[in-house]
């Protein structure tokens, strides 16, 4: 019996980003569903069951990732999603706080296909 391929949401509002690694991860055989807000990403989360990982950008309008992050914890039918946040920014407060916040790891952007690894690993 094959397995599934992993589910990964990809929640950032920059498009450039989105297209970068939604196309690293597909490269890896990773199913990947890109939308460009948390609000986006919170209302895919309550009709689609599958998605094994999120993977979000920090600085969005509106929500955070780290908002992002806070609602799925609070949630009993998604806190079991491990949520990875990004950034530009290599803000150790930032990265704290989101590492407190239940985050499974902070990674840095620009993405490339070193990255995809240690994503997998969090799943």
């Amino acid at each position: 019996m094959a397995f599934a391929s992993p589910h990964v949401l990809v929640v950032d509002d920059g498009r450039v980003d989105r297209m970068v690694v939604t196309k690293v991860l597909k490269k890896s055989k990773v199913r990947v569903t890109a939308v460009d807000g948390a609000e986006e990403a919170l209302n895919f989360l309550n009709l689609e069951n599958d998605v094994n990982l999120i993977f979000t950008d920090y600085h969005m309008p509106g929500m955070t990732g780290y908002d992002l992050l806070k609602k799925v914890k609070e949630s009993p039918k998604l806190k079991h999603l491990p949520v990875v946040i990004t950034s530009t920014e290599e803000n150790p407060e930032i990265i704290e706080k989101c590492m407190e916040g239940g985050a499974k790891g902070f990674i840095l952007k620009p993405i490339n296909l070193d990255v995809v690894p240690r994503l997998l690993s969090f799943i």
